[in-house]
């Protein structure tokens, strides 16, 4: 089975898979009664399958069961029945996971492409400071991150989140700031950099629900 690799992180368990299998396959690995394929059956992109069920191939694999996965109003993912936080991200061939007992988590994973940079004045403060595609795409990672963990669609990447500069390695961690809401927060935001992709994540340690 293609896990391209598994972690732990300040209590989070973490993984990511690598879709090489087609829908069949994935949907073979599913042996519970939750009702996939009326789920799949919303679904039109043959992409979106693949993503929907290798996430929850990954998901089994981290808890050790298939779960059923909601949704909130807000799209924000929930495990059925489940007391802990779960995260979710995907991209081109690629999908993450991110689970807590009690915490908020978040993850963000993108493929490397020169695409960030037609967005750039969108989600790039003055202060903050990218040098480089990598860079740049952390920057935006490391907000989607923060924008999940804030989970509110007033959030504005532009002048709501802030990524303190940090120098850019192969994986480290650095700091986001976010003001969007009445208690600003601020939150430690792991990184490593993959042949294709680069992944974000974090623990927000702030909340205590």
């Amino acid at each position: 089975m293609p896990i391209y690799t598994t972690w732990s992180d300040r209590g989070a368990k973490w993984g990511i898979w690598k879709i090489e299998e087609s829908a069949n396959e994935l949907r073979d690995m599913l042996k519970s009664d939750i009702p996939y394929d009326e789920e799949l059956a919303c679904l039109r992109a043959e992409s979106r399958k693949l993503e929907y069920l290798a996430v929850r191939v990954l998901i089994a694999l981290l808890c050790g069961s298939e779960k059923k996965v909601g949704h909130t109003p807000s799209g924000k993912p929930f495990l059925c029945g489940e007391n802990c936080h779960i995260t979710i991200s995907h991209t081109k061939s690629y999908v993450a996971v991110g689970l807590h007992s009690c915490l908020l988590v978040g993850i963000d994973i993108e493929t490397i492409s020169e695409r960030v940079e037609n967005v750039r004045s969108r989600f790039l403060r003055e202060d903050e400071r990218a040098v480089g595609a990598l860079h740049l795409l952390l920057h935006w990672c490391a907000k989607e991150t923060m924008y999940k963990l804030l989970d509110s669609s007033g959030v504005d990447f532009l002048h709501h989140l802030h990524v303190v500069p940090f120098h850019l390695e192969k994986e480290g961690a650095f700091i986001g700031d976010e003001t969007y809401t009445d208690e600003p927060k601020q939150y430690s935001l792991c990184y490593k950099l993959f042949p294709e992709f680069v992944c974000v994540w974090s623990v927000d340690e702030n909340d205590t629900a």
